[in-house]
């Protein structure tokens, strides 16, 4: 895929973000081993399961682009490029989605599956016991992806009406940060807090996929969860950028 072989030429930024991840999985796993101490049983995990959520969390920040970005969108509302993209005879949001795809593939090879391995060698992890689980995991993971790119496809997009995206990229990133489960796991949020932070779009780049490693939901519920979130959002960003295409300012250009 070409997203596979643009994103595979920054190898060392790959390898540089591999041991970033590893070296906050490792402080992150002491801090949740002591909660988890602390607090047996704490949202149904032990501490085994807890590891296991840092470390699978760390794993998901390359794939699901956690920290927003990742499509170069913007800069080509920025530069002027992007209207060459708006008349192509190409979908912008499915070539984009494309190319997104075969990033997120990229990373997890490069950047999910060391930081998984050295912390389980580390610490021990939960493994699934059987095929079933990981193929359905996996189905979970792409499922997450599609709802990541359906997220910073709307932010980048916005870029087209608004002068600067930046404010909205940060108010994405805080978001995603605290809604995904990458901060903490969402299932220890009290009341009315955690039953919006598990009903948000965002749960489902990491919470969700984690659950489904873990066997701490249910699959099929899960599932049409994060397909419903990818479906609707993928509807938006097509909305959008039908209205792009009629009215858009393009800085630069």
């Amino acid at each position: 895929m070409y997203g596979f072989r643009r994103h595979s030429t920054y190898r060392a930024a790959a390898i540089a973000g591999a041991f970033t991840n590893t070296v906050f999985g490792i402080l992150r796993a002491y801090i949740l081993i002591a909660l988890w101490e602390a607090r047996p049983g704490l949202a149904g995990y032990d501490v085994a399961d807890a590891i296991t959520f840092c470390f699978l969390s760390q794993a998901f920040i390359g794939p699901m682009q956690v920290f927003g970005g990742g499509l170069g969108l913007a800069e080509r509302v920025r530069t002027g490029d992007a209207a060459v993209d708006l008349v192509r005879p190409a979908s912008l949001q499915f070539w984009s989605m494309a190319d997104d795809l075969g990033r997120a593939l990229y990373l997890f090879l490069m950047r999910s599956i060391p930081p998984t391995l050295i912390g389980a060698a580390l610490f021990g992890i939960v493994v699934p016991a059987g095929p079933l689980t990981w193929l359905l995991f996996a189905a979970s993971v792409v499922a997450g992806v599609l709802v990541s790119f359906g997220v910073r496809y709307l932010v980048a997009l916005s870029a087209c009406w608004i002068l600067d995206d930046r404010g909205i990229q940060s108010l994405s990133l805080v978001l995603c940060l605290f809604f995904s489960g990458m901060v903490v796991p969402l299932n220890i949020m009290p009341g009315w807090l955690g039953t919006v932070a598990n009903a948000l779009p965002w749960a489902a780049m990491v919470q969700v996929p984690a659950d489904v490693y873990l066997g701490k939901t249910d699959v099929a519920h899960a599932l049409g969860f994060q397909l419903g979130w990818a479906a609707v959002l993928i509807a938006l960003g097509a909305l959008a950028t039908r209205a792009a295409r009629r009215k858009v300012v393009i800085q630069g250009g």
